[in-house]
């Protein structure tokens, strides 16, 4: 089977690494997989540079740069789509990038595109053009969103739902992370037998407990870590807030990685002397999972998500996990895996909280287990992309994939 993926390469963030663990699983499947992603001007030329050296008698150093580990495996076609803007949110494609998409797909001919929306207004053209070319189309939304509705962040993306949802009513079928999620869709217009839950899925013989020199590199006995963009719906300050307020000694610390619009500023009155430390944006993968198997304690205040990938990397890594009930982060938590917060008490509640997880460090190795054996349980990769191929088979047999949980 030919999958013609349609998703993120930079800038970094959920959907890229969602887009990057899936195709990497499919190939590992055997499955022939072509990437199709945006970038901008720049960006085309120093891929186009890239390859021809890759292909002259450099090569070989290239292959050694981080850079090139960014260049698709050897048996990956890649697509560049010109776009005019992308952040980790958004997507501003040119007028061309259409016209570039259905030249592709007529050139690669796919058995079906998967695309893993990008927040972009080509998003709402793919219905058009796949049933031009007659090739099915599979989404994977991933909106952040808040049930409950109990704050203006959670109700903007309520209204992000609002509008993908007539269009999402013809795709032939669009990948959501939870029960909760297809509810709101159902709700929106979207036929339920289109609509098919399949968690996040993490790698859980990569992500796993195992030695780290953190602590030692920190000097800090017990290690708690904020994983995440940072920006005003993870609500980054109100566990910043939480933890000065609870005056912590020498030997606690609070790590912070993670980049984003609020950084600058939250780091000018929160810092070193708060027992803070922010590691910054960390790219490198091996790094990242050092720095969670040496923390005791996993944190994520966010007021809307979708299912957080840094949550489950977390747990499959064994750390207690402490996080929201927005989105489905409270369903991956429930029933013992882990504690939930309220959104709206995020503050008062980790104030409570975190002194526990100080004195009482038999309580992180307790639900460090459980949160693990969850992840096990039901969020590994393997599961995933189970389930996918399931999706596929159908979609292309002119069948819908029946709600786990429902059928």
């Amino acid at each position: 089977m030919h999958i013609a993926w349609l998703g993120k390469k930079s800038p970094f963030c959920g959907n890229v690494t969602y887009s990057r663990e899936v195709t990497n699983a499919l190939l590992d499947r055997g499955y022939q997989v072509s990437f199709l992603h945006f970038a901008q001007e720049a960006e085309l030329e120093r891929n186009k540079a890239a390859w021809s050296m890759a292909k002259g008698k450099w090569g070989a150093e290239i292959a050694a740069t981080s850079f090139a580990q960014s260049l698709p495996p050897a048996s990956c076609n890649e697509v560049s789509l010109p776009c005019l803007y992308k952040s980790q949110i958004y997507t501003i494609p040119t007028f061309k990038s259409s016209k570039v998409l259905m030249k592709s797909l007529r050139r690669l001919q796919p058995d079906v595109v998967h695309a893993s929306l990008t927040l972009s207004p080509l998003d709402f053209l793919l219905p058009e053009i796949c049933q031009e070319l007659n090739i099915p189309l599979v989404a994977t939304f991933h909106p952040p969103f808040d049930r409950k509705l109990r704050n203006l962040t959670s109700g903007t993306q309520h209204l992000m739902y609002q509008l993908y949802a007539p269009f999402l009513a013809h795709y032939d079928s669009t990948i959501v992370f939870s029960q909760i999620q297809r509810d709101i869709l159902v709700k929106l217009g979207v036929p339920e037998e289109r609509v098919a839950v399949i968690p996040n899925g993490v790698d859980a013989v990569k992500y796993s407990p195992g030695p780290s020199g953190l602590k030692s590199e920190l000097k800090a006995d017990r290690i708690f870590v904020y994983q995440g963009r940072i920006a005003p719906e993870k609500n980054v300050e109100s566990l910043l807030k939480a933890w000065k307020q609870c005056n912590f000694g020498p030997g606690n610390l609070l790590a912070i990685v993670g980049d984003g619009p609020l950084a600058a500023s939250l780091q000018l009155f929160y810092g070193e002397d708060e027992g803070i430390v922010w590691l910054g944006f960390v790219a490198d993968e091996e790094r990242r999972i050092e720095i969670l198997r040496g923390a005791d304690v996993f944190i994520l205040p966010s007021l809307v998500e979708g299912l957080s990938l840094s949550l489950l990397e977390a747990m499959a890594c064994g750390l207690a996990c402490l996080a929201t009930d927005a989105g489905a982060d409270g369903e991956a938590l429930e029933e013992g895996a882990g504690i939930v917060l309220n959104t709206q008490r995020v503050r008062s509640q980790l104030q409570t909280l975190l002194p526990l997880f100080c004195d009482h460090p038999e309580m992180s190795q307790m639900l460090g287990q459980k949160a693990r054996q969850r992840a096990i349980d039901r969020y590994t990769l393997s599961q995933n992309i189970t389930e996918l191929e399931k999706l596929y088979a159908q979609v292309l047999q002119g069948q819908r994939l029946p709600v786990r949980g429902l059928a």
